[in-house]
């Protein structure tokens, strides 16, 4: 693999201070984001730094577990929750992203994959929180992004609704492992979680302040296999403006009839002087339809599928491109 060119991109920031009179603006500015970045950032969004840091303390407390304690909550390919290690290959590389996961849900899909209050005392209560306070912030994006379409302004948000047992929308801790510091004469770039884009709706991702490696890349249009030989945007943490930083998946591309962009992205493994080594913890919220949600474009691109069509269709996608990939790679 050659070695990265990066570009600086700049990023749109945007805020959601006093949204109900601000709405028309903030539409805007998401719309044209969605149209020509896939990626952005949101700030004055009212959830408190001090939630964020305890959430990523939660996170830490539980991937701190022994591994026969974090193995009684094994994932559940079926109810998309629970804990797995150095399982995730991606087509892209072909190789297993070096992190752990515990993926959360809100509703049923949970039953049996909470550790108990004796091994973990409080943490279900605050993840639930905060998961609740996550899912606050995506529907005011969810509105504005509906309203960009020419939906109704609830249509995205009762697509999403979390409080029915059809939900989807899943939270996901991540836990990428210390990195060995190792000469790289050749300038190859190798990842903890290579190339991909979403399949989701759209991802609120939070990261800690200095534990950089999320990179971006354009969208598909200019974009080859997964990025490869395209230039990448380093995407920093930034400590002051408590932001998320927030993308388009393949759905909501689908879903505006290939308006909005899905934009590949990876999390780079350190190589060089200047990357970050350590363990890296980040929380993804993915904000996925429900599975009866009837998922067409305003211009009926594409034909209507529901929400768990769509999500099945995508892992078979991902399966099968694994699989190629694979083969392609044997000796």
């Amino acid at each position: 693999m050659a070695p990265t060119n990066y570009i600086h991109r700049t990023i749109p920031t945007i805020s959601l201070r006093d949204f109900p009179s601000r709405i028309d603006e903030i539409t805007q500015q998401l719309v044209n984001a969605a149209e020509n970045d896939g990626f952005f950032t949101v700030i004055d969004h009212e959830i408190a730094p001090e939630t964020v840091t305890r959430m990523f303390e939660q996170s830490a407390r539980f991937f701190s577990q022994s591994e026969d304690v974090k193995e009684r909550v094994p994932f559940s390919p079926k109810h998309n929750a629970g804990w797995e290690k150095n399982k995730q290959i991606r087509p892209s590389t072909g190789a297993v992203d070096q992190k752990e996961s515990y993926q959360m849900q809100f509703g049923d899909g949970m039953e049996g994959r909470w550790l108990p209050e004796s091994t973990l005392p409080d943490f279900k209560t605050y993840s639930l929180d905060f998961m609740r306070q996550v899912q606050s912030v995506s529907e005011k994006l969810l509105t504005c992004l509906a309203r960009g379409l020419g939906f109704e302004d609830d249509y995205l948000v009762k697509a999403h609704d979390v409080s029915r047992s059809e939900s989807q929308t899943v939270c996901r801790l991540l836990h990428y492992f210390e990195t060995e510091k190792k000469d790289n004469p050749t300038g190859e770039v190798f990842h903890r979680a290579g190339a991909h884009a979403d399949w989701d709706t759209l991802t609120l991702l939070f990261q800690k302040p200095g534990e950089y490696g999320l990179e971006i890349c354009p969208g598909r249009e200019v974009s080859t296999e997964f990025g490869y030989g395209d230039a990448w945007t380093k995407v920093e943490p930034d400590p002051e403006s408590n932001a998320i930083v927030c993308n388009i998946g393949d759905l909501l591309m689908s879903w505006s009839d290939d308006r909005f962009k899905s934009t590949f992205h990876r999390v780079k493994a350190p190589c060089e002087e200047g990357d970050f080594y350590g363990e890296r913890y980040s929380i993804a919220f993915f904000n996925q339809p429900c599975r009866d949600a009837l998922i067409q474009g305003p211009k009926k691109k594409y034909p209507v599928v529901t929400g768990e069509e769509f999500t099945k269709r995508a892992m078979e996608r991902n399966y099968r491109a694994v699989q190629d990939k694979l083969k392609s790679t044997a000796p």
